[in-house]
């Protein structure tokens, strides 16, 4: 007798979904949320007048059942928890009773399962935030499309596609926009793995798409709306986007830390070498830390101070033989590992007190007990590379070459000087840092032009090595001077906002490597003693700009050898720094406003920008086919008794000279012409010793044949030797930039 009356409200509940118009009332209340009463008469197409007892009568029955309940605040209907309960039961037994020939899903998981709308709401809810309620409803309509389109075999990339479409006519794109399933089209895949390169090379397919999807991801689900959108209508260029959240842009590595403690196993990362006894040893430590960081940066890695740091282990050997074991270290690294190698012609003043690495991780005196032994090493890198280089440019691994004050003063230092200038001459694979900049601090360049100096802590050590360049992001400042309608003071408004824009993006990158870092960069994050080895807080971040001479040249209407324009670009210089200073206290000290080549962005935003506004209404270098903005500082030779820079292109080096902190690079072209070494090399001092330029190389163009394996100054159609077309390749450091 207790349970009848539980019994009794049960038969109530079932009564009162037994009436074909009650459980539609019930459904409409489920898709819609709540509903009013005229709001359902007119859903059910009832006619008030005629169909009014019928349909009260009805909803009372629901009511009386506590199957829905009405809401006072609104004067709408809503469901009751018995309600939302009675109606899952009802679809399921509606589904048992009709027994509908199953549709099967092909899951992501490459296996064939039922179709279950419980999966699909459960999806939502995991993946997308999505409330219960919502869920259920997006999966019950899903369910209702497919089985009314008799579809019998499904895909869940297809299920997914529905869902999507469904949230976005429900106007819940943020759902969507989280649900979106990246990957590739089949056309690009196709395309991705039929072409010639990839054919030959089976992991560049993979690379790439890989990194095309995470792209995705970090557009979708890591950067807030307006960064993804800035990035993909081309209002700036986020590099190297596929792997923003995993790698950093560039690392200044400190061999020390592996000549002391040994290198440590890329996965287990269980000390499992000892310190290298010989130089043979110490230089096979350098290349395995190459190779596995090449892993864990996107772009550049730099070993400064390679001479110095192993001028310990070649003390009282053989320069033949250490001259051969260098030449098996260098095309090793060409082979297999981007790299900057920075050699210092005299032991610098703040390493020179320092206790120097040696052998076996021991102290072996000073750095400055070494310094005829980092001379010599210096003097056989520039020999090898130069032996190398003399069929085919070896363009890796990079050598910049640190000139201090000492080193222009010391016979021996210029007869190195004088080796590396004639490199220079012939296949231009050479960077020039000086360290004679007035006021400078400390400072390890890579090739890229990426500069850290000691303006952190004020501790070299600290401030320039085991850290790097965090990420760089470029502003295309020609589609500013489009935008602003060549009005200053919008011009600057927009710079601003993307310049902070550019700002968060880097700020994302960096929580996300400090969130992920020690998954996604093992052989860095490696620790001695408690003492992680990359330092993450103190990488720079880079904010380029793209078009920079094609920018101020448009909004001026004038060339750069006009006042006006100059002045201009002053201003823009200014304004920079002023943002610098003002954002730096959110986004880090060391954020910096730069020009550093990029060939990627170039292109890139020049194509963009053809794209939406017309190749006639914009101002780019390059060619129509292959158009690019200037990322970099080009400076012509001007012919004499002796090559010089026009004093034109060094004035106006020096009023750019702002956007230096992060770090520049002037490229000085060579062109067709032939030059001596000694030439250059006046040059080169007459630059450094006025301060006109702080990091520069002399490009060389060449063409090389791999027919007769010879190669020639500039950019050849022919062969002039064995008349072959289709064998040249033309090498230019610094082409689309």
């Amino acid at each position: 007798m207790v349970n009848l009356p539980r019994r009794a409200r049960g038969v109530k509940v079932l009564k009162a979904v037994s009436s074909p118009i009650r459980l539609q009332i019930l459904n409409l209340v489920f898709d819609n949320g709540s509903l009013s009463y005229t709001e359902l008469m007119n859903l059910l197409k009832m006619n008030p007048s005629r169909d009014a007892g019928r349909f009260a009568y009805h909803l009372k029955f629901l009511l009386k059942a506590d199957l829905l309940e009405a809401d006072t605040d609104t004067k709408k209907y809503i469901l009751t928890d018995l309600g939302k309960m009675v109606l899952d039961v009802a679809d399921r037994v509606e589904k048992k009773a009709d027994k509908p020939r199953g549709m099967l899903v092909r899951t992501s998981h490459f296996t064939l399962e039922e179709f279950d709308a419980n999966k699909i709401a459960n999806s939502l809810i995991k993946e997308a935030k999505v409330p219960p309620d919502l869920a259920k409803k997006a999966a019950k309509e899903t369910e209702k499309r497919l089985r009314k389109s008799k579809t019998k075999y499904l895909t869940a990339p297809l299920i997914r596609e529905v869902v999507n479409a469904i949230l976005v006519e429900k106007g819940f794109e943020d759902y969507r926009h989280k649900l979106t399933r990246l990957g590739m089209p089949v056309h690009e895949v196709t395309s991705l793995v039929s072409t010639k390169d990839t054919a030959q090379d089976s992991e560049a397919a993979l690379s790439k798409a890989g990194k095309t999807v995470l792209s995705e991801y970090t557009l979708l689900n890591v950067f807030p709306r307006d960064i993804a959108d800035a990035h993909v209508s081309g209002a700036i260029n986020v590099k190297d986007l596929g792997t923003w959240i995993l790698k950093p842009n560039e690392v200044m590595h400190d061999l020390r830390y592996f000549l002391q403690h040994g290198l440590k196993r890329a996965n287990s990362f269980q000390l499992s070498e000892e310190p290298p006894k010989t130089f043979e040893y110490a230089l096979s430590i350098v290349f395995n830390v190459l190779l596995h960081t090449s892993r864990e940066t996107d772009e550049m890695q730099t070993c400064d101070y390679f001479n110095v740091f192993l001028a310990p282990f070649v003390k009282g050997i053989d320069a033949t033989a250490v001259k051969e074991t260098l030449r098996l270290f260098l095309l090793n690294v060409n082979q297999h590992a981007n790299a900057t190698l920075g050699l210092e012609l005299s032991t610098p003043k703040f390493v020179a007190g320092k206790a120097a690495v040696g052998p076996n991780g021991k102290t072996s005196g000073k750095y400055s007990d070494f310094a005829e032994e980092s001379q010599l090493l210096a003097s056989l890198t520039i020999e090898v590379l130069a032996e190398e280089s003399a069929a085919k440019p070896l363009l890796n691994p990079q050598i910049v070459l640190k000139i201090s004050k000492e080193s222009l003063a010391d016979e021996n230092t210029k007869a190195i000087l004088l080796k590396a200038h004639r490199l220079a001459t012939e296949r231009g694979t050479i960077y020039f840092a000086s360290t004679l900049q007035k006021g400078a601090n400390p400072a390890v360049f890579s090739a890229s032009g990426c500069k850290l100096e000691a303006d952190l802590t004020g501790d070299w050590e600290t401030d320039t090595l085991r850290t790097g360049c965090l990420g760089v992001v470029t502003i295309n400042l020609p589609r500013i001077v489009r935008e602003s309608e060549k009005d200053t003071n919008k011009f600057f408004e927009i710079l601003k906002e993307l310049f902070e824009l550019a700002a968060r993006a880097l700020k994302i990158k960096y929580r996300a490597l400090r969130q992920y870092g020690k998954y996604s960069l093992p052989f860095m994050a490696q620790k001695s003693n408690g003492d992680t080895y990359f330092r993450l807080e103190n990488c720079s971040r880079i904010i380029n700009f793209a078009g920079f001479k094609e920018a101020v040249e448009s909004f001026c209407g004038k060339d750069m050898s006009h006042e006006e324009t100059v002045k201009f670009a002053e201003e823009l210089v200014q304004n920079l720094l002023v943002f610098k200073r003002k954002l730096s206290r959110r986004y880090g000290k060391r954020l910096f406003p730069t020009m550093l080549c990029s060939i990627e962005s170039s292109m890139r935003l020049a194509q963009l920008d053809i794209e939406k506004y017309g190749v006639a209404k914009v101002k780019f270098s390059g060619t129509r086919e292959q158009p690019f903005y200037s990322t970099t500082s080009r400076l012509r030779l001007q012919l004499g008794d002796l090559p010089y820079v026009s004093s034109g292109q060094l004035e106006l080096e020096q009023k750019l000279k702002g956007l230096n902190a992060g770090g520049s690079l002037s490229i000085i072209e060579l062109e067709d012409n032939e030059y001596q070494p000694e030439q250059l090399l006046k040059l080169t001092e007459h630059l450094i010793k006025n301060e006109f330029l702080e990091f520069f190389t002399y490009n060389r163009v060449a063409t090389y044949c791999d027919s007769c394996r010879k190669s020639w100054f500039g950019s050849l159609h022919k062969c002039p030797s064995c008349g072959s077309m289709g064998t040249l390749t033309t090498f230019d450091r610094f082409a689309s930039t």
